[in-house]
């Protein structure tokens, strides 16, 4: 399979400063700082799941989700637990203890791209929607095959204001009514009534939300997507920090895999995803940001690509 057989539309981005962070919502997102960005161009959609199976076909990739854990980054796990999967959200039955992550996110074994929700889920008819349950590794693998690579935080940050310097979404100042962005309507984690002109609960196809100043689709809501920068706990000298801050409430925990493992830098994330609900997780917008160990793949998390 060719390269040229998986389009990347990508969209120039002129070079520029901005101010990149927010000190109106999350402490990590402070302080607000100017940035210079050289001229980069950007894909108007995250990568799909008939690119990215264009591409596993193509190299015989085979994802982290899908390889077992390695017992020695594991000791003391069951060895049951080492089979492949990983983390599946799960709405509850009624409302719950919002302080734990736990009770909606759940390590499924056998979970992966191709059955994001474990065996017996699949892709069929999901060509369209951006794929999941891919790591940072996962991502910087398409990347390079396709000949592109993954943005960095400030360029993301940059593509997702659209030209808005300073708003607090990516469409101005407005909240999310359903219509703007793919995210959480109705009540976290168990009654989500869907978003959009289809009411989508869950993913959405790429390009099913009006495009920002840019004509980027989706840079907010729909899935959190991965950035090359590594986590720090605000916008200031890395040397300064020593903790790697809290994922966004509707994302498991920065270090989650089956049962732990060994340490590794979280990379920062962009975005916000179907399952951020304003009153408990507003983090589609464009200044958000969560930490991920690179490891990690979920049911929200994909990506998209730059040069």
């Amino acid at each position: 399979m060719d390269v040229a057989e998986v389009p990347a539309e990508l969209v120039q981005i002129a070079g520029r400063t901005f101010r990149m962070g927010s000190e109106r919502f999350y402490p990590e997102e402070g302080p607000v700082v100017e940035v210079a960005v050289e001229p980069f161009a950007i894909a108007r959609y995250a990568v799909t799941n008939r690119q990215f199976a264009r591409f596993v076909e193509a190299s015989g990739y085979v994802t982290t989700a899908e390889r077992e854990l390695d017992p020695a980054e594991f000791p003391g796990l069951d060895p049951a637990g080492l089979e492949a999967g990983s983390l599946v959200f799960t709405p509850t039955g009624g409302p719950v203890d919002l302080r734990d992550w736990r009770q909606w996110w759940r390590w499924v074994p056998g979970a992966s791209w191709r059955c994001p929700r474990g065996p017996g889920s699949s892709i069929d008819g999901l060509g369209d929607h951006p794929v999941v349950q891919v790591s940072f590794e996962d991502a910087a693998a398409y990347a390079a095959w396709a000949g592109l690579r993954l943005p960095t935080e400030a360029e993301w940050e940059l593509a997702a204001r659209g030209g808005l310097d300073g708003a607090a979404f990516a469409w101005g100042e407005e909240p999310n009514d359903g219509m703007r962005a793919n995210t959480w309507q109705g009540r976290f984690p168990y009654a989500n009534t869907g978003a959009g002109s289809s009411g989508w609960v869950g993913t959405a196809p790429v390009g099913s939300f009006p495009p920002n100043g840019f004509g980027l689709c989706e840079m907010t809501g729909n899935v959190w997507e991965w950035t090359t920068d590594a986590w720090t706990d605000g916008h200031r000298d890395p040397a300064a920090d020593t903790a790697h801050g809290s994922s966004c409430g509707c994302g498991p925990d920065a270090a989650a895999r089956s049962g732990g493992g060994a340490a590794a830098s979280p990379r920062v994330l962009k975005g916000g995803s179907h399952l951020c609900a304003p009153e408990y997780c507003l983090r589609y917008r464009p200044a958000a940001r969560s930490p991920q160990t690179p490891d990690s793949a979920t049911t929200h998390i994909g990506f998209r690509c730059a040069r």
